[in-house]
């Protein structure tokens, strides 16, 4: 009776694997894939998955949908794919916020971003940028400093609420420059900005699509960017680490992940995809227009990213007390 068991349950086990192999062959993928965006359709997360989404169904020759689950900060849609059936047709839009940033914030989330999921390629990057208030007399990211450090708990700096990326940028700001410069919550970065704009706080850090016309009309000026290298959305300025805070860099970023148990040739298959889609005529463009580099990467480099972000912002979370409610 024993033996008959095992036997059915080892039958249900290859019938279940031989369901999922196929996918890992070259005829993958024979029907639409999902691609799974946590949060509303509109926003710049949702342009982007659809911006690839589209250009990938031409490499692959089947429709990429996209399926919008907003809700609870990203867990919810975050949740419904690291659950998923792993066979290559459900695909996640991951960002350094559900990824990395959330993980930091948050130990009883429901899924793990290393243990639950497995990274096929970082999509595309993107700089946040130090703006001021005309009214701020620095002219320089270097003369900011000196300002914060000569009047300390003066200076204020808005952004989306506790534990978002604008707030994660700036701690880590003043933690690598030893400043004190109070944060002022809002409720979106829409409201901040707008009060940055009227002068009822100081600075921010933005992402780049809403702040530089107001920085190029002269509302608001642009002091540098966040990442390693000039962005090419804003060529004229300068980054954080050149201006003299070494080795400064802060990257909003996006890339695609699938259930962990996702057969390693068919992770293969969906990382050359992403790659052939991310070199197609026009994509630097459609990308540079969202203010997004593109930026592939290996499965293994994608993961190591995840991993050094984790602990990036995890000690930014423990050096600053940031918390969420």
């Amino acid at each position: 009776m024993q033996v008959q068991r095992t036997i059915v349950l080892t039958g249900c086990c290859v019938l279940a694997l031989s369901a999922i192999a196929p996918a890992a062959g070259q005829g993958y993928p024979t029907r639409p894939v999902r691609m799974i965006v946590p949060f509303p359709p509109g926003g710049g997360n949702d342009i982007l998955a659809r911006t690839v989404g589209n250009r990938l169904t031409e490499v692959v020759g089947q429709q990429v949908v996209v399926d919008n689950r907003g809700g609870a900060g990203g867990l919810i849609g975050a949740q419904l794919a690291a659950t998923a059936i792993p066979d290559g047709y459900t695909i996640f839009l991951g960002s350094v916020g559900n990824l990395a940033q959330i993980p930091a914030l948050k130990s009883d989330l429901p899924y793990h971003p290393l243990k639950d999921f497995a990274a096929v390629s970082l999509l595309a990057t993107s700089a946040f940028v130090l703006a001021v208030h005309p009214a701020v007399p620095a002219k320089s990211v270097k003369e900011l400093i000196a300002l914060a450090k000569a009047s300390p708990g003066k200076l204020n700096y808005a952004s989306a609420g506790p534990g978002s990326s604008l707030h994660m940028a700036a701690e880590l700001f003043k933690h690598a420059t030893a400043t004190d410069i109070v944060h002022v919550p809002y409720k979106g970065a829409n409201p901040a900005l707008t009060d940055l704009i009227s002068g009822r706080v100081q600075l921010v850090f933005s992402t780049m699509p809403p702040v530089l016309p107001h920085v190029r009309s002269g509302k608001l000026r642009g002091l540098g960017v966040t990442t390693a290298k000039r962005a090419s959305a804003a060529p004229e300025l300068p980054t954080i680490a050149e201006s003299g805070v070494a080795n400064f860099e802060v990257a909003n970023w996006q890339g695609i992940v699938v259930p962990v148990k996702t057969p390693k040739p068919l992770v293969q298959k969906l990382n050359r995809d992403l790659l052939a889609t991310l070199q197609l005529p026009g994509m630097t463009e459609s990308l540079a227009a969202q203010g997004l580099e593109p930026a592939a990467s290996t499965p293994e480099d994608f993961a190591a990213l995840v991993r050094r972000e984790i602990s990036k912002y995890t000690q930014v979370v423990k050096v600053a007390g940031i918390r969420v409610d």
